[in-house]
């Protein structure tokens, strides 16, 4: 009884959703691909697409982890960042060809978004399941304080010193500005990566909620054989050849919806934050029942790292190919609604412990940044 049940566990993850999603997502893509729906027809085929993309977002990033696993610390963060990366790229890119003129803030949007998520909805939701479940949560403050440094540097650098440039009008960045932009925001990404997994890895380990040591966070899950990881390895190149097509095929539904419902074309930022983000989101919620809420604080600023120190490299990069100027700096709205993020994350970090207070703050400034996006 027991051999049996063993045996079909293992068998398990080869008919799990996460094995199905990725072919499944290159075949709707073949039959999609290069076709215009009208209709009835057309609003169903539009349905199941976005439906089997943001599966193929959750497999890719679930395949990503498995990859991940296997090759180890730092590559293993890298990894995943990149995966992450690439749907997110993909996703700005698609967009922005297909678009017009309205479409030349995206990338700034989409990072703006991740920032206001990660910061505030991420880091809100995990400090109040933490809260709920555990009394007051406790977290090591020299590592989140290290990463929220890091988070606020590049939002400045490439975000918020674009609105007051005067190489070029407007928020624009000059080639020699936005190329120096770019090389800092992977400089500090790739360092901040290897002080967290190399150079002091336990400013980054849960501790206990009275803050008296760390917990046993170095109890893991066996890494998955080679043979699993060579799958998930080909499973990922598939989720992300087919997010990055079915993106172009459902790029005019989405533009589409966003006008239909009345909200400004910045708002098409937002939702590929809010695809883009919710597997590291729902990550975080199930560390923070875990009592792990310093994992939940290294997914939510780590993916706002990645957001800006990987992404805006490769918007730069793009940009070379791409028509019209590249739009990065933000407006006074958005300038005020980072200060008081930067101000009120700092104030939840410098105490090592939150209470539901600090969680209903950032709660209602991610309230603030949707309510604002959608009537600015």
């Amino acid at each position: 009884m027991t051999t049996d049940t063993r045996a079909t566990r293992s068998r398990l993850p080869a008919l799990s959703w996460t094995t199905v999603v990725p072919p499944l997502a290159v075949v709707v893509l073949a039959l999609t691909w290069g076709r215009k729906f009208e209709g009835t027809t057309g609003a169903v085929v539009v349905t199941l697409v976005a439906v089997v993309l943001g599966a193929a977002v959750l497999a890719a990033v679930h395949h990503a982890e498995v990859v991940a696993h296997r090759v180890g610390e730092p590559f293993g963060s890298l990894v995943l960042a990149v995966a992450v990366t690439v749907i997110e790229v993909a996703l700005i890119l698609t967009l922005m060809i297909s678009g017009g003129p309205e479409t030349q803030s995206l990338a700034r949007d989409t990072v703006f978004a991740a920032v206001m998520i990660t910061v505030n909805g991420i880091v809100g939701i995990s400090l109040l399941v933490g809260a709920l479940r555990h009394g007051i949560p406790a977290f090591n403050a020299e590592g989140t304080g290290g990463a929220l440094a890091t988070v606020v540097t590049l939002a400045t650098l490439c975000l918020v010193v674009p609105t007051f440039t005067t190489s070029r009008p407007g928020p624009e960045l000059s080639s020699g500005q936005l190329v120096f932009a770019a090389i800092a925001s992977l400089t500090l990404y790739i360092a901040f990566v290897l002080t967290q997994t190399v150079r002091h890895r336990d400013f980054f380990l849960p501790v206990a909620t009275d803050g008296s040591g760390t917990l046993d966070a170095d109890v893991h899950a066996d890494p998955p054989t080679n043979r699993t990881a060579f799958v998930s390895l080909g499973l990922l190149l598939a989720s992300l050849v087919a997010v990055v097509g079915l993106a172009k095929v459902e790029s005019p539904a989405i533009e589409k919806a966003v006008a239909g419902v009345g909200f400004p074309p910045s708002f098409v930022g937002v939702v590929i934050a809010l695809l883009v983000l919710l597997p590291e989101t729902l990550a975080a919620v199930r560390a923070a029942q875990r009592e792990r809420i310093q994992i939940s604080l290294n997914l939510a600023l780590g993916s706002a790292m990645a957001s800006i120190g990987l992404t805006i490299p490769a918007i730069a990069v793009a940009s070379i190919w791409l028509d019209g100027p590249l739009l990065l700096g933000l407006d006074p709205t958005q300038i005020t609604l980072l200060a008081v993020t930067i101000v009120a994350a700092v104030l939840t970090v410098v105490p090592g412990r939150a209470t539901r207070l600090q969680a209903a703050v950032h709660l209602v400034l991610l309230a603030a940044f949707l309510f604002l996006a959608v009537s600015p």
